[in-house]
């Protein structure tokens, strides 16, 4: 089996088979207290999907605010860890797209073959934005634009009229179909580094002045 875990919006669990056929799927859309619910949602989904051995953990990259993030990929990591699994890392962006090429299986084009925009709330009236068209010869959403933050304002004029999608919660099964068809074909979407909205506003105090 295939695990995904993301916390770059909500908080995003889910098991599927090396067919792509979801075997378990929990997830809390609340886009704070990731760590109070990410534990309870992996054991639901571990206890629905069954026994099965965990051959790839899927974490979300992101984008996604600091700490949130921060705890999904520890929980991929340290699970894996345990399991004896490997870590995939996946922009979590790529899922979101490949929901919305095909909500079921993520092949074919469920927006017509053109190309569209995957935007996310950044909070300070800002918005993330991944530009997608179809997939590729992998089944991997074909990202044309990486992932920029602009304010919400300027979006429509930076899209062009390009067809938008806002997305509010993550997928984690299209997660887990990204990871493993990306695994399948011995690609690497994303580097360790997460991709986060910005750096935590906490920042490590200086050296304290001399006193005379």
């Amino acid at each position: 089996m295939i695990l995904a875990v993301d916390t770059s919006l909500g908080s995003a669990v889910a098991l599927v088979d090396a067919d792509g056929r979801v075997r378990a799927d929990a997830s809390s859309p609340d886009p704070l207290g990731h760590a109070e619910v990410i534990g309870t949602l992996l054991h639901r989904a571990l206890a629905e999907a069954g026994e099965d051995a965990v051959t790839h953990v899927i974490a979300g990259m992101g984008p996604g605010p600091f700490t949130g993030l921060r705890i999904g990929i520890a929980t991929a990591r340290a699970f894996a860890l345990g399991r004896g699994a490997q870590v995939v890392p996946v922009p979590s962006h790529f899922a979101a797209a490949l929901a919305v090429i095909d909500p079921s299986t993520g092949s074919g084009s469920g927006i017509g073959g053109a190309p569209f925009a995957i935007f996310t709330d950044a909070r300070r009236r800002e918005v993330a934005i991944s530009l997608f068209d179809g997939v590729d010869a992998d089944g991997i959403p074909n990202l044309v634009e990486p992932t920029v933050l602009v304010p919400r304002a300027d979006a429509d004029e930076r899209l062009h009229g390009i067809h938008t999608i806002e997305v509010s919660t993550l997928d984690a099964a299209a997660l887990a179909r990204v990871g493993m068809r990306a695994a399948n074909a011995g690609r690497d979407l994303a580097g360790a580094e997460p991709l986060y909205l910005r750096q935590p506003d906490v920042t490590v105090p200086g050296a304290p002045k001399r006193v005379s």
